[in-house]
């Protein structure tokens, strides 16, 4: 069935590029590399990382996901990057669901305990968003979190996502259906 507006972003836009290393306001954002494996199962065995993100991660597992992260990018599927402090992986953020056609994306983020309260999230969020507008061209970026999760609100809203409502139990935690928050951010609003 033939489509009556054009795609917002042209298939094989994200494909076309290489995956970049951004930096923007002290955070350094790189791909993903298989020496990170003991970040990623540290970020997994943390309570709230897993409460949130509703996962484990055993060392294997970790190793498939960092392999996992180009597929997704040559398919369009997502991206991710560690956020790095100091040289070191301190946190992730990636683009978990990616509509080119839509002209959207949905985005994902954590931090390690040890470098929470400093503003990591929102300044990895607010580069990746930047990157999304600016070199994809996207014309939405948005996240959900769950009610009950303050923090993520806090970064969301630092970053200058706008709350848009509520979806009615849309995410499954352990401890059952959560009403999700819904913020984002326009290129319009940059």
């Amino acid at each position: 069935m033939p489509m009556l507006a054009p795609p917002a972003v042209p298939p094989g836009s994200l494909a076309a590029l290489t995956q970049p290393e951004l930096r923007a306001d002290g955070v350094h954002l790189r791909p993903w590399l298989p020496s990170d494996r003991p970040t990623v199962v540290a970020a997994y065995a943390d309570a709230a990382i897993r409460r949130w993100h509703c996962r484990s991660m055993t060392d294997d597992e970790a190793a498939d996901w960092i392999a996992a992260w180009p597929g997704r990018w040559r398919a369009e599927a997502g991206a991710g990057w560690a956020v790095c402090d100091a040289g070191e992986p301190v946190g992730q953020v990636s683009l978990r669901r990616v509509v080119l056609a839509e002209g959207l994306a949905e985005v994902s983020y954590w931090v390690l305990p040890a470098a929470r309260g400093r503003r990591v999230a929102p300044r990895a969020l607010a580069a990746v968003t930047a990157w999304c507008f600016d070199t994809l061209r996207l014309h939405r970026v948005e996240l959900c979190h769950s009610t009950v999760n303050d923090a993520s609100c806090r970064v969301a809203r630092r970053a200058g996502f706008t709350a848009e409502g509520t979806k009615r139990g849309e995410g499954l935690h352990a401890d059952g259906w959560h009403d999700m928050h819904l913020h984002a951010r326009l290129h319009s609003d940059t």
